[in-house]
């Protein structure tokens, strides 16, 4: 039972860092379908940020009164279905609110996925939350590689996603029934519907934020930067992503034993000084395969910081896991979700490689809190 419970969360990491890849790597010709600029582009991530930043909050609450199981396959296919509509919107209007809309779905998902997550990890006793992460760094890498495929091939946007978008559904539906099942048997009526992080919670949502502003940032811009900094083809321009998601893969297939070996403060020290670095190799070295090696390193930096403020929030004595969460991704995910957003619109004041500029200097306040933790 541990077992598949274990397998139908993988499955579930997998896929959502998967379908978010292979619509992300399609972003310049989601720009060209449009006619939009790097403005516009941000005006549409911050759409989909103010949708998962308000659904976050009230997801721990859902997940009290429905189960985490429930949610979590709701929020997949709600994803999974409003992806192959973003080339059959009519005008950017329809565009922003599609893009909101996949904000709740995705803030929804990331809530429940990551409670059944730390349920598991209870059931087995022992630290498990990187492995869990390590499988949507792998599904981020097969999408950037299915985005790069499907460029290759010359078809149409709709095709691509409607694609995805029926096979993820197909697993959803297969391996949902083997998650845990934490159905209350009564709903509760206590609880209120929306709660701010308290201040434990905060100071733990704080140096997740640092870390998913970068990596929402390189999910997000490292395709564009590619292509209009380095200068690579557009069939060259998602191995950015793909390089970045590996070695995240490569970090988070290690972390659980760096965590036993090192210690959590001793491992995000060290992963804030190798984000760093990366980050201003990708912004000094503007060569493509420069910029492919500055995201691997940025990538193994950030592999395993938010899987440890995940587990820590999980893990809290006082909060029910998905209350706990809830409050952890509501800070740390506006900074996955609003990065980006402000990202594109420093690059429309000045260029992209000015804008990374921000999640380098967060690197280093990452680092700088990490080090202020107690042992």
């Amino acid at each position: 039972m541990k077992l598949s419970a274990r397998f139908a969360v993988n499955v579930f990491f997998f896929l959502n860092g998967f379908v978010h890849a292979n619509y992300f790597s399609r972003l310049p010709r989601i720009q060209d379908l449009f006619s939009i600029d790097n403005g516009v582009i941000g005006l549409l991530l911050l759409s989909s940020s103010l949708g998962a930043l308000l659904a976050m909050p009230f997801t721990g609450w859902l997940i009290i009164r429905n189960g985490s199981r429930q949610i979590t396959t709701v929020g997949m296919l709600f994803y999974c279905t409003s992806i192959p509509c973003i080339p059959l919107m009519p005008a950017l209007e329809g565009l922003i609110v599609l893009f909101f809309l996949l904000g709740i779905s995705s803030g929804m998902l990331d809530v429940a996925m990551n409670s059944q997550a730390v349920m598991v990890e209870k059931k087995l006793q022992k630290p498990i939350m990187t492995s869990f992460h390590a499988l949507f760094s792998i599904g981020m890498a097969s999408g950037a590689f299915a985005g790069s495929l499907f460029t290759q091939l010359g078809l149409s946007l709709f095709a691509h996603f409607g694609f995805i978008a029926v096979l993820s559904i197909t697993a959803t539906l297969l391996v949902r029934s083997i998650l845990i099942d934490d159905k209350p048997e009564s709903k509760s009526t206590h609880e209120p519907a929306f709660r701010l992080p308290n201040i434990a919670m905060v100071s733990v949502g704080v140096i997740a934020f640092c870390s998913m502003l970068g990596e929402g940032a390189m999910a997000d811009w490292s395709t564009n930067y590619m292509e209009n900094i380095a200068h690579a083809g557009k069939s060259l321009a998602p191995i950015g992503l793909s390089s970045f998601a590996l070695a995240m893969t490569l970090g988070r297939i290690v972390g659980d034993r760096a965590r036993i070996r090192l210690g959590d403060r001793t491992l995000m020290i060290a992963c804030g000084i190798i984000a760093t670095i990366g980050i201003f190799i990708a912004i000094i070295f503007t060569h493509p395969f420069a910029v492919i090696g500055g995201l691997f390193v940025v990538g193994i930096g950030l592999s395993a910081i938010v899987p440890i403020c995940y587990s820590m929030a999980g893990h809290t004595r006082d909060l029910p896991p998905g209350v706990g969460l809830a409050m952890v991704t509501t800070v740390g995910y506006s900074g996955f979700l609003f990065g980006p957003p402000l990202i594109g619109f420093l690059a429309q004041w000045q260029n992209l490689r000015v804008a990374l500029g921000l999640p380098a200097f967060l690197f280093i306040v990452m680092t700088l809190l990490s080090y202020g933790r107690k042992k």
